[in-house]
């Protein structure tokens, strides 16, 4: 790996599951904050937050499993890429590196990794941050008519295994840019070196994106539903940064939001999708606050 989060982080492959060890970034000292990293990225795209936060932390960054330099285990059924089980690989990581609680923030795959881990973990997290995302259930309710074409990659990658992965891998470099150039309002945020590593990184992990995509489609909206059913929700403190979805596609996300989380602050965010890269002091500093709830 030519590229560090810091220069001073330590990488370590650590044990999440049975035949699954994740790649992961350590720096800082203080209590553990773990960062998960989006699509279509690595955890490199936490560099500047962590930056700040390892002054007063233990940051630990993974890669996900399926991107970047964790394992990829063969999609043998829909748990394989489920949140819960990335959830659970995640708790697992930073408990073998001797944190039983810590704050969580994800974006994108990640915050959809971080909720789940909220809800089924509420013991180890202890504050969550989100970045850009819904809740899998909302996300697929209330995308529909013409409006669901920003959405596109989404209704792909829930197709059944076989012709997604063979669409994508054919211009795999052209696919994954077109959400980091696309999605990206300030061109620079994401220097060239970076860029190059996400793509690096997405093309060698075409299938397991694709899976954990699909699960999203479908095992996930089923735990989703179950907890929505029951009444649980999010115990911890909660911070959402998001762009102003609701505008656009006509639907109040902080309401959506507060049905899942009742120890809410939902901010509107002005800006691209890759908040971390984009405007990190924002971001460092609403986790910041977060730890003081």
């Amino acid at each position: 790996m030519t590229l560090k989060l810091l220069p001073e982080a330590t990488y370590h492959r650590v044990p999440a599951a049975p035949h699954v060890e994740l790649n992961v970034a350590v720096a800082g000292s203080g209590p553990a904050v773990v960062l998960l990293h989006g699509f279509p990225q690595t955890h490199l795209m936490w560099r500047h937050v962590a930056a700040d936060l390892v002054a007063d932390y233990t940051v630990i960054c993974p890669d996900l499993r399926g991107y970047g330099a964790s394992d990829k285990p063969l999609e043998d059924g829909e748990e394989t890429y489920s949140k819960r089980t990335m959830a659970a690989d995640v708790v697992a990581a930073a408990r073998a590196l001797g944190h039983q609680r810590f704050a969580l923030a994800g974006h994108d795959r990640g915050a959809l990794v971080a909720i789940r881990a909220g809800l089924d973990h509420f013991d180890a997290v202890t504050h969550l941050l989100s970045l850009d995302v819904l809740p899998t259930l909302d996300m697929w309710d209330i995308l529909r008519g013409a409006d669901a074409k920003v959405a596109w990659h989404l209704y792909l990658m829930a197709q059944p295994a076989g012709i997604p992965e063979s669409m994508i891998e054919a211009t795999a470099d052209a696919f994954f840019a077109s959400f980091l150039d696309g999605w990206t309002a300030d061109p620079d945020a994401i220097p060239e070196s970076y860029r190059e590593e996400y793509l690096r990184a997405s093309r060698g992990a075409v299938a397991s994106i694709v899976a954990d995509y699909r699960a999203s489609a479908g095992i996930d909206v089923t735990h989703d539903r179950a907890d929505r059913e029951s009444g649980r929700t999010l115990e911890m403190p909660v911070t959402v940064m998001q762009q102003d979805w609701g505008a656009a596609l006509g639907f109040d996300a902080a309401a959506l939001w507060g049905a899942w989380a009742p120890d809410l602050r939902h901010m509107t965010f002005d800006g691209g999708h890759f908040m971390a890269e984009e405007n990190p002091g924002a971001v460092s500093a609403a986790l910041r606050e977060l730890m003081t709830r």
